[in-house]
C-alpha cells in the first residue's frame, strides 16, 4: 500500500497531513503526485470527488517549499485557476489545511468581493494565486498582480472552464506566464476542446487517467421520472418528504428558475437555500455553510455555481431541469456518493427534454433505470414547445396549499396533465450552452 511518505512528500507537509483525514492516497494522487514532484507537465483525468486537488496541490507545496526566499510584492510564484467561486474557495480551503505550520502563502481572488481588499493581499506578493479567471484578469490590468515569475500553472475543472466560455480569458492571462513553467491540467471529461487545450498549454505531458472519462461515481444510484415540466414541483416535494433530514442538491438550469423554485420549497416548509450567479460571494459562502452544517436540507443550485462543491453526506442530487450539456449530468450526480459513500441521483424529465436524456444515455453508454412515467412518444416530443416559443410556466405560487396525487408505493406519481399539454418553464431544453463568468 502507498503512503504519502513513500511519495516523498516534505515532513513539513506529512506533518500537516497527520492532522488531517487523508492518511492514504487516492489513485489520482498515487499516479500523479511522483510525476509532477519531478517537474513534468501532466494531464490528471478523473471523476469528480477522488481527490484532484491534493492530487497537483501537495507536490505543488513540495516544490515551492524548496524555494528559501519569499516572493517578492505583487509577484505569484504559482497559478491556479478555476471557472467557479466556490471551487476556489475549496482549493484554498484545502492548500491552507496543507500548508498549516509552513511559511507558503496562499491567496484568494474571485468575482463578487472587494477587489481593493484582493489588491492590498496581492501587494505583498504571494506563494499560492488560486483565482477565477475573470478576477484575475481585472486585478492584471489594473497593474495589481504579475505574473512574469510564476513557474507553475494550475488549470482544474478544465473541461468546465471551455464549457463556460473562458478559453479567451485563458488566452489572455497566459500571455502573462512564462513560457518556462510547469503546467498541470485537471479535468474529469475528455472532450476534444480539452485535448486542444492541453496541446496548447502542456508540453510533452504525462497522461494519469483513473477511471474512464464521463463516468459516474460506481456507488450513484440512478434513475428518471418522465412527468410534464408543470408537475415537476409536486413531484419534487414527494420525493424530499420521503427522505426528510437528509442533505439533497436540486440543479435547476437557470438563476431565476432556482431562486423561483427555492422559495416554493421554502413556503411548503422545507429547508431549502440556493446557490446561483445572482448571489454575492458572502450570501453564497453563507449558504453552503449552512448546508454543511445542516441547517439548510435542501440545496438547490445552477451548474456554474455548484461545480466542484465536495460536502460529506450528499445522499441525494434531483436533476430539475435536464442539464443542455450532457457532461454536466456526470458532474451533478457526482455531488454525491463521495469517498466512497452511496447515493441517489433522480432526473425529471419532460418531454422537451428527450432529446438531452438521449444525449445522457449515449454519453453513459447504458440506459437508466425509469422509476415513474414512460419515455415520451415522438409526437408528444414535436409539440413541446421549442427554444424562442413562449415557454413560461406559472408554478404554484409560495404559500400555496400542496396539491397532486401523494406518492405510491414509496415514489411519488406525477399528476395527469389536464387540457393542453403543460408549457416549460423558462431554462428548459435549448438554453445557451455557455454561460457567463461567476
Amino acid at each position: 500500500m502507498t503512503t504519502f511518505a513513500e511519495l516523498g512528500l516534505s515532513d513539513r507537509l506529512l506533518k500537516a497531513l497527520a492532522n488531517t483525514k487523508l492518511t492514504t492516497p487516492t489513485p489520482i494522487q498515487a499516479q500523479a503526485i511522483p510525476h509532477i514532484m519531478k517537474g513534468a507537465d501532466l494531464m490528471g483525468l478523473a471523476q469528480t470527488g477522488t481527490g484532484k486537488t491534493a492530487a497537483f496541490g501537495l507536490p505543488l507545496l513540495h516544490r515551492l517549499l524548496e524555494i528559501h526566499h519569499p516572493a517578492g510584492p505583487r509577484n505569484v510564484r504559482a497559478l491556479i485557476l478555476a471557472p467557479t467561486r466556490e471551487l476556489v474557495s475549496q482549493i484554498s480551503e484545502n492548500l491552507l489545511t496543507f500548508t498549516k505550520g509552513t511559511p507558503t502563502k496562499v491567496t484568494t481572488v474571485v468575482g463578487g468581493a472587494s477587489i481593493n481588499k484582493q489588491s492590498e493581499k496581492l501587494a505583498r506578493g504571494t506563494d499560492v494565486l488560486v483565482a477565477t479567471p475573470g478576477r484575475l484578469i481585472d486585478l492584471l490590468e489594473r497593474g495589481d498582480v504579475k505574473l512574469d515569475q510564476c513557474g507553475y500553472l494550475v488549470l482544474d475543472e478544465a473541461d468546465h472552464m471551455l464549457d463556460m466560455g473562458f478559453i479567451h480569458s485563458l488566452r489572455k492571462i497566459a500571455k502573462f506566464i512564462p513560457v518556462k513553467r510547469q503546467t498541470l491540467l485537471f479535468s474529469a471529461t475528455m472532450p476534444k476542446d480539452i485535448e486542444e487545450l492541453a496541446g496548447t498549454y502542456l508540453r510533452n505531458p504525462v497522461k494519469v487517467q483513473v477511471s474512464p472519462p464521463n463516468k459516474p461515481a460506481d456507488k450513484v444510484t440512478q434513475a428518471v421520472h418522465f412527468t410534464p415540466q408543470g408537475d415537476k414541483a409536486k413531484l419534487l416535494e414527494g420525493y424530499l418528504k420521503e427522505h426528510p433530514g437528509e442533505r439533497s442538491i436540486v440543479f435547476g438550469r437557470t438563476k431565476h428558475g432556482s431562486e423561483k423554485l427555492m422559495k416554493l420549497l421554502v413556503s411548503w416548509g422545507f429547508a431549502a437555500g440556493s446557490i446561483h450567479g445572482n448571489k454575492s460571494q458572502n450570501q453564497r459562502e453563507r449558504t453552503l455553510q449552512e448546508f454543511r452544517d445542516g441547517t439548510v436540507e435542501v440545496l438547490v443550485a445552477t451548474d456554474v455555481a455548484a461545480r466542484g462543491i465536495d460536502i460529506p453526506g450528499v445522499k441525494h442530487v434531483y436533476n430539475y431541469d435536464m442539464p443542455n450539456v450532457a457532461e454536466n449530468y456526470v458532474h451533478r450526480i457526482g455531488r454525491t456518493a463521495r469517498a466512497g459513500t452511496e447515493g441517489r441521483a433522480i432526473a425529471f424529465c419532460a418531454p422537451a427534454e428527450m432529446g438531452e436524456f438521449k444525449d445522457i444515455e449515449k454519453l453513459l453508454k447504458k440506459p437508466i433505470e425509469i422509476i415513474g412515467g414512460a419515455p415520451w412518444a415522438a409526437d408528444v416530443v414535436a409539440a413541446a414547445p421549442k427554444p424562442g416559443q413562449n415557454r413560461q410556466q406559472r408554478g404554484p405560487r409560495p404559500g400555496a396549499k400542496p396539491q397532486g396525487a401523494k406518492p405510491q408505493g414509496g415514489k411519488p406519481q406525477a399528476r395527469k396533465p389536464q387540457g393542453k399539454p403543460a408549457a416549460r418553464p423558462q431554462g428548459g431544453a435549448g438554453a445557451p450552452r455557455r454561460q457567463r463568468a461567476n
